[in-house]
């Protein structure tokens, strides 16, 4: 009987074993060419999507057709622009555009080419106007690339920024007219924003048309006393030498002024905007009146904003809203004038979360819509006829986005998204439809269209080929699970294992940090390349842990703004507390515990290896701000204050002042022309690791910014290069 036991028992574990070997056969080996090379990670999406006006139609860009379709059933209803029309227009020369925009009658539309990537946001282009009637394709401008065009309300113009000045182009007569002649490279800008607006206040577009098209608004920044920053690249004789304006923390701003043209005259007016000039102006716009501007003032220390009114004939101003907090106001889009004329929405973190509120155009407020210990993200849209405000919101867990319609009477909260993880929503003009876009951790992008009654109608995106690679390639699961420190404060972390896990073993591990204020890694919802990165690391047995520290956000402002005036500080203490724990787990080997980060995510990893040396033994980082007087004003003075005011803040936390506690193994990489960033932070940091006579790694990349994107095999070239040092020091 044992002998057949024995028998039974060999034979079980023949075929088990010839089932994993058929298993590992199957399933592919992600290499990094599959990632940078051959992009085979790639989830489809929905692109360039357009409600029309009646709220029946939508267009979508594919492959350089608009095609049009019925929101009711997915079905082409017409092609509006085809790719063959246009190649015919161009004189038989294919014409490349990448995205499109519809004049406010829609009988026309805006095509952008060639464009040319400036900073983050910003770029120029070539704009041409297609007439849908005429099927005549026109150039805006044959005198240079031009910035943000944008058509007039009734179609009949084009503004545009060139070289920092405002341009008028009429349609009808071909002419253009310049309506600012002082702008001038690192002196004064119109029209579009300087580098530090762009990067932290994250717009470009500093003009706006007026309702009716009477008037053009616009920001004037006078950065002539901000000091300059010099970018070095190299390929010839002597490098290039690129100088731009960037305000480091405790130094001079632009000084800004806020302008309105009149088209009917031809006259500039001056708006009343105060008269001190140390403050920020983070957004302009104009109500529902034609000659009504409304200007967001924020002081310096960015815990005072303002909402004025401006009357755009006379320039005279007044406070229709004022707000303060104890630490900082977040600027956002969430701020909505209503048809109607009497009142606007916006959101405010003023009772703890951030939550929608309702104001009359007296400055009194009217109600609180939403209500709740979560945050409000977005407001997506209001249906003033029907009194509905669509919103999306981390309501269920700071890990989830979920779609709502709220109530404006009784501010009563319908859920619209009906998929565990993030979803998004663009909603049709009428709001009878709208489609949503779900991810989660472990699922790509999901796009249906849905009516306003919470149906899903039909699917416009499934990713099911993308499903079915992750399959092909064994892709692990990335769970969710808590850490309690012992500090008794909870954090939010996820994990992803190697799919063959086996708890008896012990496995090296992998922290991935960003860790700044409001950010958050730690989420459901689809985590792109270094997500597929760290599903090639799990296949060669690493689990990989991420933690969302104090300071990240959607956890109400308590957590958020608690590192206030201490950056690094509070956000290392839980990446350590973290790392601590994960040491204590039974299927994780403590003494091989390492960290990754990028830009604030490379100030963190790097504060580990120094000031949390004893626990972690490997860390890579990439772009890493070192000390905070590095960095721009905006961002740092935010949360920071001044150096001036917060010396011991700046210094306490950075890395070069810890640099003698570094013990494991350390790789510091940067793109040598960063413009956001800059080298000098790690060349500080180098100086100071030399002169504690330290061991490291170092690799640098010259002609490449913040994104380290640039130029044939350099993102796989920096991927080998982290993946390498992770085989050999982890």
């Amino acid at each position: 009987m044992k002998r057949i036991l024995l028998i039974f028992t060999l034979l079980i574990s023949i075929i088990s074993f010839s089932f994993a070997q058929a298993n590992a056969v199957d399933t592919k080996k992600i290499s990094l060419e599959d990632i940078w090379t051959y992009y085979k990670f790639y989830p489809r999406t929905v692109k360039s999507f357009n409600s029309m006006n009646d709220g029946n139609f939508y267009t979508i860009l594919i492959k350089g057709n608009i095609k049009k379709y019925a929101f009711k059933n997915g079905k082409l209803v017409t092609t509006i622009l085809s790719a063959d029309n246009l190649t015919a227009l161009n004189g038989g020369k294919k014409f490349a555009y990448s995205n499109y925009e519809f004049s406010a009658d829609e009988s026309k539309i805006l095509l952008i080419t060639n464009t040319v990537k400036i900073y983050r946001h910003s770029f120029t282009a070539e704009y041409y106007v297609y007439d849908i009637a005429a099927k005549t394709l026109s150039k805006v401008s044959d005198n240079g690339p031009q910035q943000l065009a944008t058509f007039s309300p009734k179609a009949d113009k084009v503004a545009f920024v060139r070289k920092n000045n405002i341009y008028i182009k009429d349609i009808t007569t071909g002419k253009e007219k310049a309506i600012t002649t002082d702008g001038k490279m690192n002196s004064i800008i119109n029209g579009a924003c300087d580098w530090v607006y762009e990067e932290e206040f994250a717009f470009t577009d500093a003009f706006k048309w007026s309702p009716e098209g009477d008037y053009i608004a616009y920001l004037k920044f006078d950065e002539s006393k901000v000091k300059e920053y010099e970018l070095e690249f190299f390929g010839n004789l002597y490098p290039d030498i690129y100088k731009y304006k960037y305000p480091k923390a405790g130094e001079d701003n632009s000084v800004l002024s806020v302008h309105t043209y009149s088209l009917a005259d031809g006259k500039t007016n001056t708006m009343d905007i105060g008269e001190n000039t140390d403050i920020y102006i983070p957004r302009i716009d104009w109500t529902t009146k034609n000659n009504e501007l409304s200007i967001q003032r924020l002081n310096r220390l960015q815990n005072h904003w303002e909402i004025l009114l401006a009357d755009a004939s006379t320039g005279k101003t007044s406070v229709l809203y004022s707000e303060k907090n104890e630490y900082y106001i977040d600027i956002t889009d969430n701020l909505i004038f209503l048809k109607d004329g009497k009142s606007f929405i916006f959101t405010s973190e003023k009772d703890g979360f951030n939550h929608v509120y309702q104001y009359g155009m007296d400055g009194k407020e009217i109600k609180q819509l939403t209500k709740g210990k979560y945050d409000v993200e977005s407001l997506l849209g209001v249906d003033q006829k029907k009194g509905k405000l669509y919103i999306k919101a981390a309501y269920s867990s700071p890990l989830n986005r979920e779609i709502f319609e709220v109530s404006m009477k009784n501010g009563k909260m319908k859920q619209l998204s009906t998929k565990d993880g993030f979803n998004d929503a663009v909603f049709s003009s009428n709001f009878k439809y709208f489609t949503n876009t779900n991810t989660t951790a472990n699922t790509p992008h999901y796009t249906s269209m849905n009516d306003t009654k919470g149906k899903e109608l039909y699917t416009l995106e499934d990713n099911s080929s993308f499903i079915s690679r992750m399959k092909e390639y064994g892709f692990s699961e990335m769970n969710f699970f808590k850490i309690k420190t012992d500090n008794d404060i909870e954090l939010n972390a996820s994990m992803i294992k190697p799919k063959d896990f086996d708890p008896s073993k012990k496995y090296p591990v992998l922290m991935f940090v960003y860790g700044g204020p409001g950010s958050q890694t730690v989420k459901n919802s689809w985590g792109w390349f270094n997500y597929v990165w760290f599903q090639m690391l799990a296949q060669k047995g690493y689990i990989i842990v991420s933690v969302d520290n104090r300071g990240t956000g959607f956890r109400g402002e308590e957590f958020k703004k608690m590192t206030y005036q201490q950056l690094g500080k509070y956000e290392v203490e839980d990446q350590i507390n973290a790392a601590k724990y994960l040491a204590t787990q039974d299927y994780i080997d403590g003494s091989r515990i390492g960290i990754f980060g990028w830009s604030y995510g490379g100030y963190m990893s790097t504060l580990c290896m120094t000031k949390g040396a004893d626990y972690f033994k490997a860390g890579i980082a990439v772009a890493p701000v070192t000390n905070w007087r590095y960095y721009d004003n905006i961002y740092t003075e935010r949360f920071m204050r001044t150096p001036q005011e917060n010396a011991n803040g700046y210094d306490d936390n950075s890395p070069i002042s810890h640099v003698s506690k570094l013990k494991g193994k350390y790789l510091l990489v940067h793109g040598i022309t960063d413009d956001n960033v800059h080298v000098q932070n790690s060349m500080d940091l180098v100086t100071a690791l030399v002169t504690e006579n330290k061991e490291f790694d170092m690799q640098f990349y010259p002609n490449n910014d913040h994104s380290i994107f640039h130029g044939k095999n350099v993102r796989l070239h920096l991927y080998n290069k982290m993946t390498k040092f992770i085989l050999d020091n982890l």
